[in-house]
């Protein structure tokens, strides 16, 4: 097993016992801890895990000891070696159907010999990394898949909390469901009622007594409850009957028809692998939500994957149920403040406890109940939130298909069923393209919706020959992928008519990407720089003017007239050269026209639509950034915003002047004033930057010097942060947890703090701030690493925090 652990699985093994610094000595280092929260929320888990074990246990028809095997497997094996610290494994609700056909089919022995093989059939994939491709399942068909599974679970433990016995599939037992109601048992139904109602109650008890309760897992009170409840009154019902460990059956040598078992095997492993992984990508963005937390380290899915691979191999060795992340213990984990791999480990411990010490109160336990609370479990399995999402995205047919194919067919052929309708719809979606000609004032318009293929070519080619020779065209291609048939047709269209005197406009989400091959764009560019303009080209909007590759090429003598002439150097891109301007245009002239032709031709289209919307309602912005005039410092690409989202000031040094300062230019409390009482923004940011040339300029001034000059007399409102830095009992603001690289750095983050404080002695902000419409933040941006910091105050101590992936996705 070593020989195939992934990479990574090893590495935070030897994460997890390297030595720290402050360590106790090395003799030591072995010494299990458990941290507090650990403990506490393995107590919760254990609390829940105990009787849906015995309850999925019961569902699949297995011995009840099976279920607790499972759980402890989970625990100890799965959450030792599993690449998920987090996630909690044991038997799921979700392998509750595969397991009984399977134990119908073959019997309970071969259904732990398949368990053991379907383990082994995880760590092969695990050796060969292929964990993140088991998420490029269609979401549908998983949720779907899981829909399916709930109904079959409820349908089959309707039967047995009527006091009934349930049938082998979803017909039989809809169709067994008339004479079951017609002779059902009083005393189980009162049982499953009492279970069901303290289920949905108990998490709605309100007040304080309430809050307290609530701690107290709800499964664990229904099944107490209703155990308690059918003992006082001494109620005659089917119980937990948990034989002695000695007689426990384990596996045996599989026993059927090959290709029987291997469908099996193949079916075990894609359910417990898809809902593990699945899982453990949901437990890592619960556990980045939880306020106040570290931030957790993702899940490592080729680990997660060998951890479940060998705790199933283990569990089937023993006689335990397939194991599988499960969603509701690990939401439980979570939730209970978990913080390491412990709390599952622990979980794992207290239910072998429970199994060799408490059976004699296990024995007392109603089926019924036990069934009421699996059955309300199934039919959560049924989320309308994922009904709603697959309907969002046009995927409810792949979704309905699925579930369907599990309830009527099986697992293993529901979800072939929806993978080929998955395919199907994602064809038709490609095919599906619709195109249009109309001619509005003069101007013919060709429209395409949809990707454009092969398949649409003759659409395309009818509507592009509607086209008058010599007219003005604007062809809009609204979709995200063009193939060579489709591209070569639109090409070979488009030169044929604007050599006929007519013009061509491409728009749309492609226009960003010239109509033409790679190799004709560096003669486009040549040819348009000579006349003061650019072709467009492959260069992202935000590309600097000076590392633009658009630009015309410096022909070999000899080569003027050539229109296929690249330079001698065989640089088919260079950079022109800024002593040679273009038909008068001076450098900085041309790149400002190319600038705004650009954007007259590519961007102004797709953003024409937004900008009429905000001309119409007037400016709302959410946000006042006052940062610096540094060119280097673009605030709508470190800020991810649009047109209308930043009221935006800029000055040299992104200074406040605090009130009454005598500046001679009242433009920076203007803009305050205006932003908070006019426009009402919600937050004031100051950002500053690293290298920033007015900090470097207030070190090297000398205290009392008079200020001669404009420049001078303006950066005199950064005294006060001067003065900050010169403080000894001032506490420095640190980065990131660490010292700031120099004193021009400290010098920048000092001053936003300082002007943090400025802002707050304007009347318009205390006012804001005193009725809490208004929040000021503190950013660090950081040229050179292109990284954003967010102040974070903390007592006495100011710390610009990274602003990581984790905390955009809170």
């Amino acid at each position: 097993m070593s020989a195939c652990v992934p990479a990574g699985a090893t590495e935070s093994a030897h994460t997890e016992r390297a030595h720290p610094p402050h360590s106790p000595p090395p003799g030591r280092r072995n010494r299990f801890r458990i941290a507090g929260a650990d403990l506490s929320a393995a107590v919760a888990v254990f609390l829940i895990a105990l009787p849906l074990s015995l309850g999925i246990a019961l569902a699949t028809g297995a011995p009840l000891q099976a279920g607790l095997v499972a759980a402890a497997v989970g625990g100890l094996v799965a959450g030792r070696l599993g690449g998920s610290p987090l996630q909690v494994s044991g038997p799921a609700a979700g392998l509750t159907v595969v397991t009984a056909d399977l134990i119908h089919q073959y019997g309970w022995r071969t259904t732990c010999a398949i368990t053991v093989l379907a383990g082994l059939a995880q760590l092969g994939l695990a050796c060969l990394r292929v964990a993140r491709a088991a998420l490029a399942v269609s979401p549908a068909i998983v949720h779907g898949m899981l829909a399916g599974i709930g109904v079959t679970i409820a349908v089959a433990q309707a039967h047995i909390v009527l006091g009934g016995e349930p049938q082998s599939s979803v017909p039989d037992n809809l169709r067994a469901l008339p004479a079951q109601l017609a002779r059902l048992d009083p005393a189980a139904l009162a049982v499953s009622v009492l279970t069901l109602a303290v289920l949905l109650l108990w998490p709605r008890t309100p007040g304080r007594a309430g809050h307290l309760l609530r701690r107290m897992p709800a499964a664990l009170v229904a099944v107490t409850g209703a155990t308690a409840v059918a003992a006082a009154a001494g109620l005659v019902l089917p119980v937990v009957d948990l034989p002695s460990w000695h007689s426990h059956a384990l596996a045996g040598l599989p026993d059927g028809p090959v290709l029987g078992l291997v469908a099996a095997v193949l079916t075990t492993t894609l359910v417990c692998s898809v809902q593990s992984l699945l899982g453990a990508t949901a437990v890592d963005k619960l556990a980045a939500a939880r306020p106040g937390a570290p931030s957790p380290v993702r899940s490592d899915l080729d680990r997660e994957l060998l951890g479940q691979g060998a705790a199933n191999v283990v569990s089937g060795t023993l006689g335990g149920l397939p194991v599988a992340g499960v969603a509701v213990r690990s939401t439980a984990n979570v939730h209970a403040g978990a913080v390491s791999r412990n709390a599952t480990i622990v979980h794992g411990a207290l239910v072998v406890a429970a199994a060799l010490l408490l059976v004699p109160l296990l024995e007392l336990i109603p089926l019924a109940s036990l069934a009421a609370l699996v059955m309300a479990v199934g039919l959560r399995m049924v989320s309308l939130h994922h009904i709603r999402t697959v309907t969002r995205h046009r995927e409810v047919l792949v979704y309905a298909v699925t579930a369907l194919g599990v309830i009527s067919l099986g697992v293993l052929e529901g979800v072939a069923l929806g993978i080929a309708v998955a395919v199907g719809v994602a064809l038709h979606r490609l095919t599906r393209t619709r195109i249009s000609h109309e001619e509005q004032s003069g101007v013919h318009h060709v429209h395409v919706r949809g990707q454009l293929t092969f398949l649409a070519v003759p659409r395309l080619s009818r509507a592009l020959h509607l086209v008058p020779q010599g007219a003005d065209v604007v062809v809009s291609l609204n979709g995200s992928f063009m193939d060579h048939a489709a591209y070569e047709t639109l090409q070979d269209w488009q030169n044929t008519h604007t050599a006929r005197g007519g013009t061509v406009e491409i728009t749309g989400r492609r226009s960003a990407v010239r109509i033409a091959e790679p190799g004709t764009l560096a003669t486009e560019a040549a040819h348009d720089g000579e006349s003061g303009t650019t072709g467009d080209c492959r260069c992202r909007p935000w590309t600097a003017w000076r590392n633009h590759q658009c630009e015309r090429p410096s022909h070999a003598p000899g080569t003027e007239d050539r229109p296929d002439a690249t330079p001698a150097s065989g640089d088919a891109h260079p950079p022109a050269d800024p002593g040679t301007p273009a038909r008068g245009h001076t450098p900085g002239g041309r790149q400002l026209v190319r600038g705004l032709s650009t954007f007259q031709r590519r961007t102004a289209p797709l953003v024409r639509g937004e900008l009429a919307r905000l001309a119409r309602e007037g400016q709302q912005p959410s946000q006042l950034f006052l940062t610096c005039a540094d060119s280097r410092v673009v605030t709508s690409m470190i800020t991810s915003s649009g047109p209308g989202d930043l009221f935006v000031v800029r000055n040299v040094g992104n200074l406040v002047p605090p009130p009454g300062a005598e500046s001679g230019d009242d433009s920076v409390a203007a803009a305050i004033e205006y932003a908070v009482d006019v426009l009402a923004v919600r937050s004031i940011t100051v950002c500053g930057h690293s290298g920033c040339g007015a900090m470097q300029a207030l070190l090297g001034s000398r205290p009392g010097s008079p200020a001669a000059t404009p420049l001078g007399r303006w950066l005199r409102h950064g005294g006060p942060s001067l003065e900050r830095l010169r403080d000894p009992g001032a506490p420095a603001p640190r980065l990131a947890g660490r010292a700031p690289a120099d004193d021009a750095e400290q010098l920048c983050l000092t001053n936003v703090v300082q002007q943090l404080e400025h802002l707050r002695a304007h009347e318009a902000v205390a006012r804001a701030l005193e009725e809490g419409s208004l929040e000021l933040h503190g950013v660090y941006f950081h040229v050179g690493e292109a990284q954003a910091y967010l102040l974070a105050e903390q007592e006495e101590e100011r710390v610009f925090d990274r602003v990581r992936e984790v905390d955009l996705a809170v």
